[in-house]
């Protein structure tokens, strides 16, 4: 009876694909805010904080490049990414199958897909390392890529079952448990911080950022980690949602959004889940090198727990799914655009269960800052495609969405500018040594030329007759 009902509530979810979400069915800003908020105070934090703490960024070079990173982060998505959803209200993918052709959408899609799978899947370790405390389950080290243990095994799996069957339910059901998710999460991680401060000689206001500068952010890395500058905080806050924003990928989110400015809500995301919890499970990670005398190994669970109890173990659990959830959602929505035809939520199910084999590899969570970065450059050239194409093209008097106009499976403008831009990208960073971290930006305005010249230059040699 239960499992025919859950088939029937399966068989129900609409999630309009391949056409414009009706008016009906969109959203106004709160449903954004609170999905946000939940999605961004999640697992990455547990993760990402300490990151920093371990790659010895500096207190004040911490404060003030998360504060300018997670704003250009906002605008980002406010004045790039929200407009065209809401004017367009398709998903990412069927916009590029419009602009770039099916043939080169699928790769596209096949690549996205991988991306966000490796994405959940380190955020379900992350709810694993808590889930595990009770089964006294050995703790990976930062320099760990494989599994150690078969208890680890067991319960990244469990974890990811769960994470899963939410995931495949739908839009909705991922708005709504990180609604509920989120207030609480936030409580937790500021709650667990100032409780353990003392532990770091802090008892009073004052006495809190001589010990920031000193003992929790001293701009001294772990041993095998190199150091982190501001522009590499500021840089990572920007671009480590690249996909989403700047590479649209957040198309197929605010397509359900009133009104553009719904895309100011991500700032529920940015300034409370990368700026306080961020900090505040450094602080947590700084208290565990304390006791542990820098220890190496690294299990957020344990770590939360160690400073709020059961309520800092649920909320690893909690935020790891709040995370994942709309990620194997975003992946199921990349692969059944392939496959137009089936069902997303039987999509989504294959989706989760391949991120769920992924999380057992704890490398997902240890290389997480480098992934992150890596995920936003590889996705970004065709957000800059969407975004000239939109804009500029019309302008130029050259035809938007080329592809479905020419009636091609492959524009080769957007091909060479996605080819190109990413070459361009690894050649600066071998030719000049610059960092991944900071490869978006030249990247962007490589594919931002080389998108409008290519669609020029093809569009001329090959015009289409006006409608």
């Amino acid at each position: 009876m239960l499992f025919d009902k859950l088939t029937a509530n399966l068989k129900s979810v609409q999630e309009y694909e391949r056409e414009p979400v009706p008016a009906a069915k969109q959203k106004n800003w709160r449903s954004f805010l609170g999905m946000y908020a939940g999605e961004h105070t999640a697992g990455t934090e547990f993760v990402i904080g300490p990151l920093f703490v371990a790659h010895g960024a500096g207190a004040t070079d911490l404060i003030f490049g998360l504060l300018i990173g997670n704003l250009l982060a906002v605008l980002s998505w406010a004045f790039l990414c929200a407009p065209i959803a809401v004017k367009e209200r398709i998903t990412l993918y069927y916009k590029l199958e419009k602009i770039c052709g099916k043939k080169l959408t699928v790769l596209y899609n096949l690549v996205n897909a991988l991306m966000f799978c490796f994405l959940a899947g380190s955020m379900i370790a992350v709810s694993a390392t808590a889930v595990g405390i009770p089964f006294d389950m050995p703790m990976a080290r930062l320099s760990d890529w494989l599994p150690n243990s078969a208890s680890w095994v067991v319960i990244v799996m469990v974890v990811g079952m769960v994470t899963t069957v939410v995931a495949t339910l739908g839009y909705d059901q991922v708005s709504r448990f990180a609604n509920i998710a989120a207030p609480w999460m936030i409580l937790v991680f500021l709650a667990a911080a100032i409780a353990v401060l003392p532990e770091l000689g802090v008892n009073s206001p004052g006495e809190f950022w001589p010990v920031a500068e000193s003992r929790i952010w001293s701009g001294v890395p772990l041993e095998g980690q190199s150091k982190f500058t501001f522009w590499h905080v500021m840089f990572f806050a920007w671009f480590c949602n690249m996909a989403m924003h700047i590479g649209m990928a957040d198309l197929s989110i605010f397509r359900y959004a009133k009104n553009w400015k719904s895309g100011f809500a991500s700032a529920g995301g940015m300034f409370v889940g990368h700026y306080l919890a961020w900090l505040a499970s450094g602080i947590l990670y700084a208290v565990f090198l304390h006791k542990s005398q820098n220890s190496l190994e690294f299990a957020p669970g344990p770590i939360a727990y160690y400073a709020a109890g059961i309520a800092g173990a649920c909320c690893v659990i909690i935020a790891g799914w709040t995370t994942a959830n709309p990620t194997i959602y975003r992946a199921g929505l990349a692969v059944q655009a392939i496959i137009p035809n089936s069902k997303t939520w039987k999509v989504t199910l294959i989706v989760g269960l391949i991120t769920t084999a992924a999380a057992c590899f704890p490398a997902l969570v240890m290389r997480l800052l480098d992934f992150v970065a890596l995920y936003g450059l590889v996705l970004m050239p065709m957000g800059a495609v969407i975004l000239i194409d939109f804009y500029v093209l019309p302008k130029l008097g050259l035809k938007s969405d080329y592809a479905q106009e020419a009636g091609i499976g492959i524009n080769w403008a957007a091909t060479g500018t996605w080819v190109l831009t990413l070459a361009a990208c690894l050649f600066i960073n071998f030719s000049f040594g610059v960092e991944i971290f900071f490869l978006g930006l030249p990247g962007w305005f490589v594919a931002v030329i080389l998108y409008t010249g290519l669609s020029y230059m093809i569009q001329s040699f090959k015009p289409l007759n006006s409608k």
